[in-house]
């Protein structure tokens, strides 16, 4: 069956909170509050459903962001502007079954739309390997490497550039086209009465 991506719903918060919190130690867990606070405050906050099932999310953030993490903090030391992508989680039955390279082609056609980069981090210390293979097959390349505090986790810290973000830029000057697959993340789009939104190209 097909891979649906769309916004996610807050009803749907519970499920994306056992999601995340089942992940394993590749995914910093999360409590209620601040699930809450990444579906107020995310630019990007979409899951993925196959065979009608919650099949994984991904939560990304624009450099201007109002955000706490440590690795988008260290980005934002380092670069201008870029789209952080905070978290990635796919169900364990379905891994390895194309659900996280759907995410990635959506975020990319969201970000290349609005930042010259898409940034993101790969834990170093619980088997990295497939997960660093995963991203370089993406065009990530590592700029640098972190050691969270708190939780003393080090990270591989990945950036892409987004080859059509200056030519769309120089096009539209932050006036996209008001078509739905261009449009930003409103909380109105993410409501249970929302037409949810498929792979649009």
């Amino acid at each position: 069956m097909s891979i649906v991506i769309r916004d996610v719903r807050e009803h749907e918060l519970d499920s994306v909170l056992a999601l995340n919190n089942n992940a394993g130690l590749a995914i910093l867990p999360l409590d209620s509050v601040k699930l809450q606070r990444f579906y107020q405050q995310a630019a990007y906050f979409r899951v993925a459903e196959r065979d009608g099932n919650l099949a994984g999310f991904l939560v990304a953030f624009g450099s201007e962001a109002d955000h706490d993490s440590s690795n988008f903090a260290w980005f934002r030391e380092r670069y201008p502007q870029f789209f952080y992508i905070d978290r990635i989680v796919v169900a364990s039955r379905r891994r390895g079954g194309g659900v996280g390279r759907a995410f990635y082609a959506d975020v990319q056609s969201y970000a290349e739309l609005r930042y010259p980069q898409l940034a993101c981090e790969v834990f170093l210390d619980h088997g990295a390997d497939p997960a660093l293979l995963f991203h370089g097959s993406f065009g990530f390349r590592e700029v640098g490497q972190n050691t969270m505090p708190n939780v003393n986790v080090r990270t591989s810290m990945l950036m892409k550039e987004l080859c059509s973000y200056p030519w769309v830029r120089d096009t539209y000057g932050g006036q996209l086209p008001d078509q739905p697959w261009a449009r930003a993340r409103t909380l109105a789009d993410a409501t249970p009465s929302a037409t949810p939104r498929a792979n649009d190209p």
